[in-house]
């Protein structure tokens, strides 16, 4: 029987499981099935031993410790408690500014608007029209009383990286913590998030072929100081205390071979990434697509582009059954509300009611451009 699925082109909003860590995955749900917790038994020991083993997988494409790992259910959590777990230590110190930026994910925004309810002071600075905020108005926005600082490492929405290096650079001598948001780049970028500047470092297991429902937040110390992080949550003490519950052993152990992978392989992976964005690009050249973003500064892996004239809903729907595409964050695009990081960016009204985010992976099978690129095209006519 043909397959008749579409292409999956929406990577940035979950990817597909690599076959090594499905297989290991399924060894822990099926024969090794204790309980990381339990300590009066080698099943116990077992799954202890596998939990520890993905930490130092974890950790190692970070450049940190083991124990400055916490797992957790995925970036959102792990950004919930990087940004609400210093709640109590900013209004103890009396630091209640936060940094941020207008094009990040609700993840980080929604936490920053509950504390900016708890009385802190919450300041976003804007990208410019390549979708990027400069260190220089990182620099400028810090006050004696700024806590922390949070940045996205790349948007989701448009691919664009932003240049953590200097923001860390420009905190050189300053206080405050530096959180970034790496859903999008863990095990893709490597070095940048070695940087010793950064703090706390949010990421997800699915964004890299790996499970959903698994995450962490890395924890980086200062000196012998940890961030004094307080838990959302309690009961049972797991994960140092700062996310308790019985942790999810087959979906760590997949993260953990995930992140393996990615460290041997991001450098092949993002080859063949570029060299499917050079062939999508030469298709669509023809309609004359307006790029969304720096594309000197943006992912391999995802374009955000619109056509003119034409809407990302017609469009959709048109390449339904052929490829599966997305009109912004997977997080939001059910609400059907213009993208805040293409607003943020300064984009007309018309191109923002356009946008297309298109991301693949190096598991992505070659695509029939001429097909879509005349159903593209016929669009047009009708909608003209």
């Amino acid at each position: 029987m043909p397959n008749t699925r579409p292409v999956y082109l929406d990577c940035n909003a979950t990817t597909p499981l690599e076959p090594d860590v499905q297989r290991e995955m399924l060894r822990f749900f099926e024969e090794e099935f204790g309980n990381a917790g339990s300590r009066t038994h080698e099943f116990g020991a077992r799954a202890k031993q596998a939990v520890q083993k993905a930490r130092d997988q974890v950790a190692t494409v970070l450049g940190v410790e083991r124990e400055e790992v916490i797992f957790t259910s995925g970036a959102t959590e792990s950004n919930n408690l990087a940004i609400l777990g210093l709640a109590e230590f900013g209004e103890r110190s009396g630091r209640r500014h936060i940094l941020s930026t207008q094009i990040e994910h609700k993840a980080v925004l929604e936490p920053l608007e509950e504390l900016e309810r708890r009385g802190f002071e919450v300041e976003l600075l804007a990208p410019n029209s390549g979708g990027w905020v400069p260190p220089d108005a990182v620099r400028g926005a810090l006050r004696a009383e700024t806590m922390l600082v949070s940045v996205m490492h790349a948007n989701n929405e448009t691919g664009v990286i932003q240049p953590i290096d200097e923001i860390a650079a420009a905190l050189k001598g300053h206080r405050a913590f530096l959180h970034v948001d790496a859903a999008q780049t863990f095990g893709k970028l490597i070095e940048p998030l070695r940087n010793p500047r950064i703090d706390l470092i949010s990421v997800s297991a699915h964004k890299i072929y790996g499970p959903k429902g698994a995450g962490a937040l890395a924890t980086r110390r200062r000196g012998f100081d940890r961030p004094p992080l307080k838990p959302l949550a309690f009961g049972g003490g797991q994960e140092r205390g700062l996310r308790p519950g019985t942790l999810a052993v087959p979906l760590i152990v997949g993260f953990g071979v995930a992140a393996e992978l990615a460290l041997k392989n991001h450098a092949v992976r993002a080859k063949r990434c570029l060299k499917f964005r050079k062939s999508l690009e030469a298709a669509l050249l023809a309609l004359g697509p307006r790029i969304h973003g720096d594309p000197e500064r943006s992912l391999p892996h995802v374009i955000n582009l619109s056509f003119a004239g034409l809407d990302s809903e017609a469009v959709l729907v048109a390449l339904k059954g052929e490829i599966a595409v997305s009109n912004g964050s997977a997080c939001t695009s059910a609400s059907y509300k213009p993208s805040h990081v293409l607003k943020a960016m300064g984009l007309p009204d018309e191109e923002i009611m356009g946008a297309l985010r298109i991301s693949w992976c190096h598991m992505t099978p070659g695509t029939e451009w001429t097909k879509i690129v005349q159903l593209l095209g016929s669009i047009g006519l009708d909608w003209h």
